[in-house]
C-alpha cells in the first residue's frame, strides 16, 4: 500500500510539472505570462493598505492569483514550475489521499483576488485535485482599485497609475459612483492634465480661484459623462473591444485637439465632440 501510494503521489507530482510546463510553452506562443502575482509589487504599485484580521473563510481557489513570496516556484494555475518543490508537495499530496486534515491556508486578500502567505502546497494540490474551495485564514489589505483575478502583470501599471489619481482627485469620494477604467497606459496622467486645463478656464470664466475638488466634479459631470453618455447610447465600445469607455473619452478630446490645431476648427462642446468622433468613425 505504502509502495503504491508513494508511486501515485509521484506521478502525480509529475503531471502537474508537465502541465506546469505545457502552461509555459502555451503562454511564450501567446506572449502573455502565466506567472503569479508579486504581493510586494501589487503593494508597491498599488499604495495597498493593511493587513487586517477578518478570520478563517471559504475561499474559491481559483480567485488565489498571486504569491507574498513564492511567486517564481508555481504559474497562475498553482501548479509547480520547479523540481524542488517536489517533496513537500507530494507530503501535502500524500495527506490529501489519506484524508488527512492540513490546517487553513493563510492570504492576503486584495480586492477580490487573493495572495499566498502560508500554503503554496496545500493550494497547489487542491487545484491539481480539482478542488473548487479552500478553507483560509484571511487578512485584508485594503485598496482604492478594483483588482479581479484575470488582473495581469502588466496591468499593475495602469492601475498603480489610478490610485494615483484618485489619491490627486479624489474623485472616488466626490462622485463615489464613477470607475473610470482605462487600457490607455497614459491616460490617467492625460486625464489629470484635462482637470487642470479645464480649472484655469473654469476660474477665467468665473473670476475667481477654483478649487481642485470643485474643478474635478465639474470635469466629471461636463466633459467626462456627457462623452462617455455619448460612447453608451450609440454602443460604441462594439466597434472597439479592447478598449474602455476611458479610452474613447481620450480618442474624442485627442481628435478635437488634432484638428484645432492641424486644421484651425475650433473645439466642440463634449458631446458635440463625441458625435463628431462617432460619425468620423474616430479618423
Amino acid at each position: 500500500m505504502t509502495d503504491s501510494l508513494s508511486s501515485r503521489v509521484s506521478s502525480d507530482f509529475k503531471r502537474a510539472r508537465f502541465k506546469a510546463f505545457l502552461n509555459n510553452l502555451r503562454a511564450v506562443l501567446a506572449r502573455r505570462p502565466t506567472t503569479l502575482l508579486s504581493y510586494a509589487e501589487v503593494r508597491e504599485k498599488l499604495s495597498i493598505g493593511g493587513p487586517i484580521y477578518r478570520g478563517v473563510e471559504t475561499v474559491d481557489i481559483k480567485k488565489i492569483v498571486g504569491s507574498l513570496n513564492r511567486y517564481h516556484e508555481f504559474d497562475r494555475a498553482f501548479l509547480p514550475k520547479q523540481d524542488n518543490t517536489s517533496q513537500r508537495w507530494q507530503r501535502v499530496n500524500r495527506a490529501f489521499y489519506k484524508e488527512i486534515s492540513l490546517p487553513a491556508v493563510v492570504l492576503y486578500k486584495v480586492g477580490d483576488v487573493y495572495f499566498v502567505v502560508d500554503g503554496h502546497h496545500r493550494v497547489s494540490v487542491a487545484r491539481e485535485k480539482g478542488q473548487l474551495f479552500i478553507d483560509a485564514e484571511i487578512r485584508e489589505c485594503a485598496t482604492k482599485v478594483s483588482i479581479t483575478p484575470d488582473l495581469r502583470p502588466e496591468d499593475l501599471q495602469i492601475l498603480g497609475q489610478k490610485v494615483d489619481f484618485l489619491e490627486r482627485t479624489k474623485l472616488d469620494k466626490i462622485r463615489p459612483q464613477a470607475n473610470i477604467k482605462l487600457n490607455i497606459p497614459d491616460g490617467f496622467s492625460r486625464m489629470l492634465e484635462h482637470i487642470a486645463v479645464h480649472r484655469y478656464f473654469m476660474g477665467l470664466d468665473l473670476k475667481r480661484d477654483i478649487p481642485e475638488d470643485e474643478a474635478v466634479a465639474h470635469w466629471y459631470d461636463t466633459v467626462y459623462l456627457p462623452i462617455v453618455k455619448i460612447i453608451r447610447e450609440r454602443d460604441v465600445l462594439k466597434n472597439f473591444p479592447k478598449k474602455t469607455e476611458g479610452d474613447l473619452y481620450l480618442w474624442v478630446l485627442d481628435r478635437q485637439h488634432y484638428l484645432a490645431q492641424a486644421k484651425d476648427y475650433s473645439l466642440l462642446p463634449p458631446d458635440a465632440a463625441a458625435h463628431d468622433f462617432i460619425e468620423n468613425k474616430g479618423d
